[in-house]
């Protein structure tokens, strides 16, 4: 018979009704993707940057709440198709949240984090540490939902301050709260969630850059650049999931309470923030490169390209580093030669950006292969 219970004393693997949840806030990605490829500058780089950190927000905060939750519960499961369905229409606003969609993202972001709050209380409620922290937590939130409130109803120009100020406040929340005592983190399902998400999002690289040569001539130029995205990806992913995530996921599963909740807030909600955009910026730099193969990269796409490189491979190391491993010095040498490439190969053909891209990514994947090879033996 099923319990009645919302929680599980259990270290569960990520269920289907997680991944359902999780597919809606890849297609924000791709959402996300958009609006740069429409809006390819500094400003928009920005408002991309906030408007996806309180996507990726309202997404951690029910990746905390669900951790502990026996999520094959019918009311956990009602909960977070609700949560879903909700969410689905906060990403399809997404693209215009910073012209006359301000105040429909504004509202369904609130609903989602609200509803992600509630989830987290019920699943708290037997327990009167994590009640203790969670309703702290939901008490330093309101500022940031406040704050983005407020931003969706003003004028354009001031939405951007009311939602920089809403980050504020989030971080606020996450460094006030995550101290207590209480959370009970279950280490190997909350790393499988932000290793999902890191892989889903890869995939939606693939999907933009497919559906630009879907309808493609085939030349020379686009079956290069079909294969340098999938090589380029495929590179992308050694680098995170061939040692450094089961480094991560180690170094959180070893700590006890509270310095476990600490190391997970800092390595998985703060720090896989940069990760992800990273590939938000890489795919915009695919979809151009696929748009014109045979054109060199505007200056923005190669920055899209660059950046979105600089933030995958140095959140990595960032995260890497506050598990308590050194800074990787190759891994550092060979990025930097990668933006060297790049920047000299500005005015050269899209694909052989990509070239630069593609063995660069495959360096530092071989490198710290081989290094934690010998490391082994």
């Amino acid at each position: 018979m099923r319990t009645q219970t919302v929680t599980t004393d259990e270290d569960q693997r990520v269920t289907f009704i997680e991944l359902f949840f999780d597919l809606v806030f890849v297609y924000a990605v791709t959402q996300l993707v958009a609006l740069l490829h429409h809006e390819l500058s500094w400003a928009g780089a920005g408002q991309a940057v906030l408007v996806f950190w309180l996507v990726w927000w309202a997404w951690t905060q029910f990746t905390w709440a669900l951790n502990s939750a026996d999520t094959t519960h019918p009311g956990i499961e009602l909960s977070v198709l609700v949560a879903t369905a909700v969410a689905f229409l906060m990403a399809l606003a997404l693209p215009d949240a910073f012209g006359g969609g301000g105040a429909w993202f504004a509202l369904t972001y609130v609903s989602v984090r609200v509803l992600g709050l509630s989830v987290y209380g019920r699943v708290a409620w037997e327990d009167p540490a994590k009640r203790a922290a969670v309703r702290r937590f939901a008490l330093l939130s309101v500022g940031g939902l406040v704050a983005v409130a407020a931003g969706g109803v003003a004028p354009a120009d001031a939405r951007v301050w009311w939602w920089a100020a809403a980050v504020g406040f989030d971080l606020f929340a996450a460094f006030g709260a995550g101290s207590a005592e209480g959370w009970d983190i279950r280490p190997d399902h909350f790393g499988e969630r932000h290793g999902l998400f890191v892989i889903i999002a890869l995939g939606e690289s693939l999907i933009v850059a497919a559906a630009g040569l879907s309808g493609a001539e085939r030349t020379a130029h686009t079956v290069a650049v079909g294969i340098l995205a999938v090589a380029s990806t495929c590179g992308l992913w050694w680098t995170y999931f061939g040692w450094a995530k089961p480094a991560i996921d180690h170094a959180v599963a070893e700590r006890s309470d509270p310095a476990r909740t600490i190391l997970a807030r800092d390595v998985y909600s703060v720090l896989h923030f940069p990760v992800v955009f990273g590939i938000v910026l890489y795919a915009v730099a695919l979809e151009a490169a696929v748009a014109h193969p045979d054109a060199p990269l505007s200056v923005g796409s190669g920055i899209a390209l660059g950046g979105g490189i600089i933030l995958y491979l140095g959140g990595t190391a960032a995260a890497l580093w506050r598990a308590g491993h050194r800074v990787l010095l190759p891994r550092t040498v060979i990025v930097s030669a990668v933006l060297v490439g790049l920047w000299a190969a500005r005015d050269a053909a899209a694909t052989w950006s990509l070239v630069i891209a593609v063995c660069g990514v495959a360096a530092v994947a071989a490198v710290e292969q081989l290094a934690q090879l010998r490391k082994a033996r």
